[in-house]
């Protein structure tokens, strides 16, 4: 175990490194929710909830602000009967200032034991469109000339790949969600541009405090080449198995906090509200994030709630 883990620490910090190399602007969704929204980062993970998941979010960022983004993002996945397959489809519409992105992924993953004792290493793949859509007259923009430019639509394919490894304590996730370059709306420019391709590494681990009260450390980092990194770290506690308070930080961007409650064992709704850090603050009231996860019993097994 400990080798796989020296061997798992390794290839994130290559991974990590490369990802510091070369970078300016992050272009894709971003979520506060990410450790229960797996799915959108890495396509591996399709299948890992054990049963059918659909979880379904909400965000509303930078409050107060014209023209802000609004993302909204479902996904539903589940095992095969083999349960070494999972399947999955993940649906984002994302709007910021006169344009709205929309994605359609199909989701595949195959999951190989590592040893007896629950050590697993998924892999995935993912195939399906990105439509942009910009109307110039929404929105105010620094250049007023840009009213009359001509309105876009644009249909482009998506195809990505991820690595999860993970066992019921932990997990660590290597994914690109798109090899392949799209056009997509660069607010700073106010014009249209080329979204270059995307790193993710995301992992965590479950801590068991007490009988009652288990805390799960996570992290997401996020790169894009031409842009900074963007890391997101968070911690939540899991109390009976049923309600969830933590912190998240994102790097040179906001601060966050986060609840949620097992409702019924197949019910979980989940709260966040990021408050800026940086000049914007004093624009905005703050991003309010909600999340919605069912899922369902499958025949002969208990539904047992579980933190990732």
């Amino acid at each position: 175990m400990i080798r796989i883990l020296s061997k798992a620490s390794l290839i994130l910090m290559v991974f990590t490194t490369l990802l510091a190399t070369d970078l300016n602007a992050q272009q894709d969704p971003q979520y506060t929710h990410y450790m229960y929204n797996t799915l959108s980062v890495n396509p591996a993970y399709a299948g890992q909830r054990e049963t059918l998941s659909v979880v379904g979010l909400h965000r509303s960022q930078w409050v107060g602000i014209d023209g802000a983004p609004q993302t909204q993002s479902l996904g539903i996945h589940s095992p095969l009967r083999n349960e070494r397959i999972g399947l999955g489809l993940n649906i984002v519409s994302d709007a910021l200032g006169p344009a709205r992105e929309n994605f359609i992924d199909a989701n595949f993953s195959y999951t190989i034991p590592l040893n007896a004792n629950d050590l697993k290493l998924s892999f995935g793949v993912k195939g399906g469109l990105h439509m942009l859509d910009l109307d110039w007259s929404k929105g105010r923009y620094r250049d007023p000339d840009n009213v009359f430019n001509e309105n876009v639509n644009l249909i482009s394919p998506t195809i990505g790949a991820g690595l999860y490894m993970h066992t019921r304590k932990w997990y660590l996730g290597l994914a690109v969600p798109n090899f392949l370059e799209t056009e997509h709306y660069d607010d700073f420019q106010e014009s249209k541009a080329t979204e270059r391709m995307h790193f993710y590494a995301i992992g965590g681990y479950v801590f068991n405090l007490s009988e009652t009260l288990e805390l799960k450390p996570a992290f997401l980092v996020k790169g894009v080449s031409g842009a900074p990194l963007i890391a997101d770290v968070s911690a939540n506690f899991w109390y009976k198995k049923n309600l969830t308070a933590g912190l998240a930080w994102r790097w040179d961007d906001s601060v966050s906090a986060l609840v949620g409650f097992q409702v019924t064992p197949g019910m979980f709704i989940g709260y966040g509200y990021d408050l800026t850090t940086t000049g914007l603050n004093n624009y905005n009231s703050g991003t309010h994030e909600i999340t919605l996860r069912f899922e369902v019993k499958r025949l002969g097994r208990i539904l047992s709630p579980r933190f990732f």
